[in-house]
């Protein structure tokens, strides 16, 4: 059971790492062209392991913001971490403590998706399964971490062909797929308003951490409804 577990938990992280792996190469060719080796590309994927949050980082350091603030910064790109590690607590709790820091080390917005995709549907989220969706997104992001790094130069201006985009875009999928819940559109409305009204009047990247609460606030308010059919 471990290892189909483990199996079924590659297969349903490939599509993801594919869709991932040009952010990826992004990253690793934006921070040589910051300054930055491929060595250290790589381990910031490595510990990070967080693709805003590491352009970020990467945006600041550029700067010579202090280091307090370069912290303080990236801790609110991944404040919703927080809020996901809570909605997805109940389907993990027969998680040992090493088993838990794992998962939640390598818990990202394609991770959470998933996890708790699979979890509310009623099929139990095993270790295995969730390493196995895990690993095949984490380590091929270290390689292509790495690729972009070293063949980074021969793009002189990412946006000319569109690579800026990735990241909205790829966020934008993950949304839309909780699109059938209950709430959906208010909440997502709400989000979408206070990230917007924040980035213009208090900046990036405190919008992310704004956007995420008022959208929380604004669920947290409505009455729960439920689907007929919804498991």
């Amino acid at each position: 059971m471990p290892h189909s577990d483990f199996r079924e938990g590659m297969r349903t992280g490939l599509p993801i790492f594919l869709s991932a792996a040009p952010f990826g190469a992004l990253f690793g060719a934006v921070a040589v062209q910051n300054g930055q080796t491929v060595f250290e590309a790589a381990f910031m994927s490595a510990t990070v392991y967080a693709g805003a949050s590491q352009l970020v980082g990467l945006e600041l350091f550029g700067h010579h913001v202090q280091p307090w603030l370069i912290i303080l910064s990236i801790f609110a790109v991944n404040f919703r971490h927080i809020l996901y590690s809570a909605a997805m607590a109940r389907f993990i709790e027969h998680f040992g403590p090493l088993q838990k820091f794992l998962a939640f080390f390598l818990l990202t917005d394609p991770q959470f998706a998933e996890t708790y995709k699979r979890g509310e549907s009623g099929r139990t989220v095993s270790f295995a399964w969730y390493m196995g969706l895990g690993t095949v997104i984490y380590v091929p992001w270290l390689v292509v971490t790495i690729i972009g790094g070293l063949l980074g130069n021969l793009i002189s201006d990412p946006k000319l062909i569109g690579l800026d985009v990735l990241l909205p875009v790829y966020f934008l999928g993950l949304v839309f797929g909780f699109r059938k819940r209950p709430n959906f559109l208010p909440v997502a409305l709400t989000a979408a308003a206070g990230s917007i009204l924040a980035y213009r009047y208090i900046g990036s990247p405190w919008h992310v951490s704004v956007g995420a609460l008022a959208g929380v606030l604004v669920a947290a308010m409505l009455p729960v409804k439920t689907v007929s059919g919804e498991n």
